[in-house]
């Protein structure tokens, strides 16, 4: 079964199982795929976080985030004395080297049957023949066309007379092929110590930035241990820091074990939710980061620290969160060592749930010339200055401040339950930090609820990342919840979406793959 955001690339995972693959290698036939079809969400000048269950039962989480340039300093993003967003956001600052080759690169050799170029040619093809763009992916370039216009390699891609690529046009990107096909021929180091290298380093020393060849040479993966949890007779597994995703979501759980919300009404369940998701962030801008470089506390993920914050939680009102919590042996028992998400399982029970981006749209609006590559902007991950919002309003601490070969905090929360050892479901979600609040509500309406995952994807969802302290909500969410949230003292902020999602599940029997594609993309779930 495979669960994507794009009809192609959906078709692309299965095209791989059939002919011998295994999960591993359908979701990298997957993610490259759409850096072909849905570039503006992610790509290979990106990063990604790769949570994979072996068939033998071994859990393998690659950390395939972007690192800071060496040249990185603290204040970089610092103009007289404010943070300057527009930096960190567009243009030649904004990116961190891009780690998804390396992590796709890594999961096929040590756990895949194909070869990375088996992968890549089909990927390559597509690229070269062309695709119709759809309604929502000419929108949301139109919605960045005018950053993406200052730069004269990104207008030779995507614009056509001058204007950019409307809705039906036929999309061919023979620059992107052409970097596939350099890969597929010479392995991942034509892209970290070869020609996509060189000319990235080239652009980036001609327009102000500080990413150099040296510093694609320098980038490597990381293995993380996944964070773990029980609820309600399950094993959540999800991605460590420098995600925060995993240990939110997990902490968030932890936190509404208290409570038995299939009793709860409607609306008293959804205040709890938020009240937790409140607390949960409030944490992420305090002590979140890289735990390569600062101290992540894991009694974050501690049932004893969740139980002491629901006790805060009242069922009939909102509660006021000043600040972070702290949780037990905070400073000794650390962790070590926009956005698209997929979610693959095979039929001898390697799961995979892999969550990638470049960030915003289109990322930092930049394609490397030649290459067809669009660029990140994940610099915008860390805090420019304590306390200073960045594009998703999220705010940060001394612990996800910049630095040189840093990873930034990200939202990207794969994850993987089991129920009696078995994997039962693959999933995840794009949105920034809405991410974590829609895994969190679709894990609820799967374990708690008895929803289908058709009917978990598509129930309306709610966010609540304590700064900006508002509780945005989708305008389906019917009215008397909305109003029965406010009378609780919610400030209620109505969105038309939050987030896309991608399950892939077992039914109710454990017998049969079932897939959800969410319905507010474009998205396709199929099995095989």
């Amino acid at each position: 079964m495979v669960a994507s955001v794009h009809p192609l690339a959906t078709r692309a995972g299965l095209d791989v199982l059939k002919s011998g693959g295994n999960a591993i290698d359908a979701a990298v036939a997957v993610g490259l795929t759409l850096g072909v079809v849905d570039a503006d969400n992610s790509g290979i000048g990106g990063g990604c976080f790769m949570l994979i269950r072996l068939a033998n039962g071994k859990f393998v989480a690659i950390d395939g985030r972007e690192m800071a340039p060496a040249a990185a300093t603290r204040d970089m993003f610092v103009r007289d004395g404010k943070a300057d967003g527009e930096l960190s956001q567009t243009g030649a600052l904004a990116s961190g080297v891009p780690g998804e080759v390396a992590a796709f690169d890594y999961a096929i050799k040590k756990f895949g049957r194909k070869k990375l170029a088996d992968l890549l040619l089909p990927a390559a093809a597509l690229a070269e023949k062309g695709f119709e763009i759809s309604h929502s992916y000419a929108a949301r370039l139109e919605s960045v066309s005018e950053d993406m216009a200052k730069f004269e390699s990104s207008r030779a891609v995507f614009f056509h007379d001058g204007k950019p690529l409307p809705n039906g046009f036929r999309f061919k990107q023979p620059d992107l092929a052409a970097t596939y096909r350099g890969i597929a021929g010479q392995g991942s180091d034509w892209f970290y110590r070869g020609p996509f290298a060189q000319a990235a380093g080239k652009w980036m020393k001609a327009n102000g930035g500080t990413m150099t060849a040296a510093d694609f040479a320098n980038y490597h993966i990381a293995l993380r241990e996944p964070v773990t949890t029980t609820y309600r007779g399950h094993k959540v597994v999800s991605m460590s820091p420098p995600s925060s995703g995993g240990v939110h979501v997990v902490q968030m759980l932890n936190i509404l074990e208290k409570f038995d919300l299939k009793s709860l009404d409607e609306a008293t369940r959804l205040h709890v939710i938020a009240e937790s998701m409140k607390l949960a962030f409030a944490d992420r801008a305090h002590w979140l980061g890289d735990p390569d470089f600062a101290k992540v506390p894991r009694g974050l993920v501690s049932k004893k620290y969740a139980a002491a914050l629901a006790k805060r939680i009242d069922l009939k009102h909102s509660t006021d969160v000043a600040s972070h919590g702290q949780p037990p042996a905070w400073n000794t028992d650390v962790f070590k060592h926009h956005t698209t998400h997929f979610s693959v399982a095979d039929a001898e029970g390697n799961w995979v749930a892999c969550t990638a981006t470049v960030n915003t749209s289109f990322g930092s609006k930049v394609v490397i010339p030649g290459t067809g590559v669009v660029l990140n902007n994940q610099m915008d991950d860390f805090s420019a200055q304590p306390g200073v919002p960045n594009a998703f309003k999220l705010i940060g601490a001394e612990a996800n401040a910049v630095a040189p070969g840093k990873r930034p905090l990200s939202s990207m929360s794969p994850t993987i339950v089991l129920k009696n050892g078995k994997p039962i479901i693959a999933v995840g979600a794009s949105g920034g930090p809405k991410i974590i609040s829609a895994v969190l509500m679709e894990l609820i309406g799967l374990l708690d609820l008895g929803l289908t995952p058709e009917q978990a994807v598509a129930a309306p969802r709610i966010h609540q990342q304590w700064s900006p302290d508002e509780l945005m909500v989708e305008d389906s969410l019917p009215g008397n919840l909305r109003a029965a949230l406010e009378k609780r003292g919610h400030v209620v902020k109505v969105l038309p979406s939050m987030a896309t999602s991608q399950i892939v599940a077992r039914d109710a029997k454990g017998k049969a793959f079932v897939g959800a594609a969410d319905p507010r993309a474009d998205g396709v779930a199929e099995g095989w």
